[in-house]
């Protein structure tokens, strides 16, 4: 008896380009994703989430004149156990064209997308992220639940949550939920961004790549219930929050959130030793001096 042993390689992107005008004039000089959320630059808290859900093989698309800040911050990735790779995009054209700049670095390989000032938090987020990473066809949403889905994409579930319509900014939304800014899709999501056609607003939209999977019938929707937490920290009151949030958490637990050495430790991607010495540059900081603790323990 023979069995064919499926193996998914999934890769991720993290789109960070864009102007960032909605935090001008503080992104008139820096890009968002580098900006202070809280303790850490923004990009860190994305890149944790990917980690997370067991990606090592990850793609920063930026804007040219970033590309260098984004590299002397993150090096190539192999002191956290990980690939890191950069491309450039050189005109913010929508969130679907990712997949486009990224047709290489994918080879033909599944895509986990996120964009790069989102920031997650969840007991469970980790499961989460692991089982739709794991899944081998179709596309996966993660909805969250807000006040003003007016501002979303919006999904419509049915009763047993199957995802029956998603709209972008709907003026009467038919459901509270929110697409969040991380999108876990098969091997032929370069195939369907490639057949995509610009909107009016002149970009290729993620929901009408989203729709293509949910015609087709192979979109299953996710819910970041209770006791979870998602920022889009793309404006002035929404960085301000984040931060907030993050203090008081970190305040009232002793743990750190959105810590990338933290997370290739747990997951044994680099050792106590390597640990140690990411640590030893950054002792003059709390950062550091959490990472020189956390060497010294045994995980949890």
């Amino acid at each position: 008896l023979y069995l064919d042993l499926i193996i998914i390689v999934r890769k991720g992107i993290i789109l960070a380009g864009g102007t960032g005008s909605r935090l001008n004039p503080i992104t008139n000089s820096v890009s968002k994703q580098l900006l202070p959320v809280y303790n850490k630059p923004m990009i860190y808290y994305p890149l944790s989430t990917l980690m997370l859900a067991g990606i090592r093989d990850i793609l920063i698309i930026c804007n040219p004149k970033d590309k260098s800040l984004f590299q002397q911050l993150l090096l190539d990735g192999k002191q956290l156990g990980i690939n890191i790779s950069f491309e450039i995009q050189n005109e913010p054209n929508g969130i679907a064209q990712a997949f486009i700049i990224g047709e290489d670095f994918l080879e033909g390989n599944s895509a986990t997308l996120i964009l790069g000032d989102n920031l997650f938090y969840g007991n469970d987020l980790s499961d989460k992220l692991k089982k739709a990473s794991e899944k081998e066809r179709g596309a996966t949403l993660f909805g969250f639940q807000v006040n003003d889905p007016g501002r979303y994409g919006v999904l419509e579930f049915s009763s047993d949550n199957i995802i029956l319509n998603i709209e972008e900014k709907p003026i009467k939304p038919k459901s509270n939920y929110a697409v969040t800014g991380i999108y876990f899709y098969d091997c032929k999501v370069v195939e369907y961004a490639k057949s995509l056609k610009k909107s009016r607003r002149g970009e290729y939209e993620i929901t009408d790549l989203n729709n293509i999977y949910l015609n087709n019938g192979s979109l299953t929707g996710e819910i970041f219930g209770r006791g979870s937490a998602w920022f889009d920290t793309g404006t002035y009151d929404s960085l301000l929050e984040a931060s907030n949030f993050i203090y008081t958490l970190e305040k009232r637990q002793s743990l750190k959130i959105g810590i990338p050495e933290e997370v290739a430790w747990r997951k044994g991607w680099i050792s106590n030793k390597d640990l140690k010495r990411l640590s030893k540059p950054l002792m003059n900081s709390s950062y550091g001096k959490y990472l020189f603790a956390l060497s010294n323990e045994n995980k949890i």
